[in-house]
């Protein structure tokens, strides 16, 4: 089974017995000891009450409606899938589902599929998944003996049901061009003359055998309002923003890239780290020809997150014009998930960090960083990011 959305990377290498800290263990802890609760509602089960426990913003909401998750009977574009997320957690619910699907980066040990069955408890408990339907399409082979968990971005193109059509999955990514995603997702949001595959059904059989030359644009760009599409009141947010699906893209690059680098032996730590770097910093992205605007409250509350300097700037100042943020670097250099790599991967990574800020790397990879990008992004860690000498 090939899932489009991403969710769910499964822990690589658990050892048995050893103690997990992220945030679902973490909150599954409180629930024992009784300092949280999870409420149960008869529309969405416990979906409200878990985002609210995990810090999970309503505003980030996406939907895909392309049948490309383990729930597919569930899932179609009368029904989509919604997936929330933060900096360490994404979780993924669907109308009527009997499970909802949750995703925590951990530090050390990769990514850890959990489930919550929809089933009204007194204490509620998260159960680990390692099982095989989820390793199908979650883990990447790292060697041939070793395999690490992947988060899965995918455009499709999908037909009346969801099913997926034609040539595609593609993954989405800061590289991949516009007109190539979200196919199989609701967008909502401006973007002008740029096109995506997002909010495409197809109609006819024959459009499958076109790809991309045989989909009707005519009402899936600037789409502003799903509500005549399915029935937006099941959900806790009418949007499916386009700006959370850029930084939903960027991210689950970035997380696959740190969980690969736990793989890596010590003595090669750029075969992580480069690839690491070059998406932290936006290399090769694809850039805006037009400027984009969301119609839910995500830019406004991932941007007040912070941390900021004392001139006021943060990573997390969105540019949306010409490309997705304002200082091209990645907010994910203030994660646990980041701060968890391996040392000698994280040595040469702050290396090559220093390199490219201060002009020293003549690659010409990174020539789309300015002279004023360069010191505006050190100025901003300088402050913000201790560890990290400038």
């Amino acid at each position: 089974m090939r899932m489009a959305v991403l969710i769910l990377g499964v822990l690589a290498g658990l050892q048995s017995g050893a103690a997990v800290s992220d945030p679902v263990a973490q909150l599954q802890g409180r629930i024992k000891n009784g300092a949280a609760t999870l409420d149960f509602d008869q529309r969405r089960g416990y979906l409200d009450s878990l985002l609210r426990n995990l810090k999970v913003p309503i505003s980030s909401q996406t939907l895909v409606f392309s049948k490309t998750s383990l729930q597919t009977d569930r899932i179609s574009p009368a029904t989509p899938r919604a997936i929330y997320f933060n900096d360490d957690v994404y979780v993924a619910w669907a109308p009527g589902a009997s499970l909802i699907e949750i995703m925590a980066v951990h530090p050390q040990r990769g990514s850890i599929f959990y489930m919550l069955e929809q089933r009204q408890e007194q204490r509620p408990g998260f159960v680990v998944s390692t099982g095989h339907e989820c390793s199908v399409c979650h883990f990447a082979r790292e060697s041939p003996s070793k395999f690490v968990p992947k988060l899965l971005f995918d455009s499709v193109i999908p037909d009346a049901a969801g099913n997926v059509e034609g040539t595609f999955p593609v993954p989405v990514t800061d590289q991949s061009p516009f007109e190539e995603r979200w196919g199989g997702w609701y967008v909502t949001g401006t973007h002008g003359k740029q096109r995506h595959l997002g909010n495409v059904v197809l109609k006819r059989p024959a459009s499958v055998m076109g790809g991309v030359a045989g989909v009707d644009f005519t009402r899936s760009t600037n789409v502003t309002d799903l509500k005549s599409r399915f029935d937006a009141s099941r959900y806790l947010s009418p949007h499916s923003d386009i700006v959370a699906l850029m930084v939903l893209a960027h991210q689950i690059e970035v997380h696959n890239l740190i969980a690969l680098a736990g793989g890596k032996p010590a003595a090669r730590p750029e075969e992580a780290g480069e690839p690491l770097v070059r998406a932290m910093l936006f290399s090769g992205a694809a850039p805006l020809t037009d400027s984009v605007r969301g119609t839910s409250n995500f830019a406004v509350d991932f941007a007040g997150l912070g941390p900021r300097d004392s001139r006021g700037r943060s990573l997390r100042d969105f540019d949306l014009k010409t490309r997705l943020f304002r200082y091209p670097m990645s907010y994910l250099i203030y994660s646990r998930a980041f701060d968890g790599l391996p040392g000698a991967v994280k040595t040469y990574v702050y290396r090559r960090f220093r390199e490219i800020l201060n002009g020293a790397d003549k690659s010409g990879k990174f020539t789309h960083l300015s002279p004023a990008d360069r010191s505006a992004i050190s100025e901003i860690l300088r402050e913000t990011k201790r560890d990290l000498k400038l």
